[in-house]
């Protein structure tokens, strides 16, 4: 029987056990999105004890950015600080991935200088023209590409919590009428395009997706559609999906109750897509969380705020496990 402590094994890379650090948004970068000596410290104590670091969001495009000192991957000026960075990961023998985003209309022109943009017009957003895509996809390779030069293991795309890709994705946030809107194989378009691009551009290294697998809402994305969308990424050579919520962001007020409340999601879509899946939603019990793997609910277990708050925790944690 397989457990959380058990290694993982994929594309020729190791992972000590199961556990792996989400991206979870630091504020450490400096204000130009650059790394900084601090955003280092931060992931290196915390990989040592992990199987998989994910890196948090990093924008792609200064019209991207979401917030003041959010790490940053839209130019080549960065890479040296990124390497740094995987460089010091990988001295705790610990795989390392990064995500990489666009915040589209979650930000403000405030931030970013731009007005932001989304794929249908708000009140705070542009609508973006059908010919300006293209440009937005490059900025997701061109990022992909910086983050192979920097030495990461590979990149996350995502397509979660009300950004960008997600709100192509999301029936609540795309209204358009041409072949980026309407049905669901429209509105999965553009997210899947970005998707073969980026695979094209890191070859044979890791490929996560971020899926908001639903919205909570009665007139949003439900399961049905995300299996669907699932099937179509695994045909695009995706390595992992990585599970959590769409519109209703990474943790929703009426979910928290329950631990692991995106774990069932998870679940379907390991069964009937057959892809690896990580599993998260307010997990701080390693004992259920090694539980999951042990029934094959999922194939990694993401834990993120007692890791942000302890970057002992992991060790401790896994220490009473083995006791067990």
């Amino acid at each position: 029987m397989v457990g959380l402590l058990d290694p993982f094994e994929i594309k020729g890379l190791t992972f000590l056990n199961r556990l792996v650090l989400p991206p979870m948004q630091t504020g450490l970068a400096t204000s130009d999105g650059a790394v900084t000596d601090e955003l280092v410290d931060y992931y290196t104590k915390r990989a040592k004890t992990v199987g998989l670091v994910i890196v948090e969001h990093s924008y792609v495009r200064l019209d991207g950015k979401s917030s003041e000192k959010q790490l940053g991957i839209y130019d080549d000026e960065l890479i040296g600080g990124l390497e740094q960075l995987v460089s010091s990961v990988h001295a705790t023998d610990t795989p390392i991935i990064i995500q990489i985003n666009h915040a589209g209309n979650k930000t403000s022109k405030k931030t970013t200088g731009f007005e932001p943009i989304a794929p249908s017009a708000t009140e705070n957003a542009r609508r973006l023209r059908k010919e300006e895509l293209t440009k937005l996809t490059e900025a997701f390779t061109s990022a992909a590409n910086r983050a192979m030069k920097a030495g990461f293991d590979g990149v996350e795309v995502h397509g979660a919590h009300g950004f960008l890709l997600n709100q192509f994705y999301s029936p609540l946030t795309n209204k358009r009428i041409d072949q980026y809107g309407g049905s669901l194989e429209n509105r999965s378009r553009f997210p899947l395009d970005v998707v073969k691009r980026v695979r094209d551009k890191i070859g044979g290294r890791l490929l996560f997706y971020r899926l908001g697998i639903v919205d909570l809402d009665p007139a949003g994305t439900q399961l049905e559609d995300s299996t669907t969308f699932s099937m179509t990424l695994k045909q695009s050579t995706l390595d992992i999906i990585d599970v959590s919520g769409g519109m209703c962001g990474s943790r929703p007020t009426q979910l928290q109750s329950t631990p692991g409340f995106f774990v069932p999601q998870a679940q379907h879509i390991k069964e009937i897509v057959d892809i690896p899946v990580i599993g998260v939603g307010g997990i701080r019990d390693l004992r259920y969380a090694n539980n999951l793997i042990e029934r094959e609910a999922v194939d990694l277990i993401a834990v993120g705020r007692p890791l942000m708050r302890d970057p002992d925790w992991a060790s401790t944690a896994l220490k009473t496990l083995k006791a067990d």
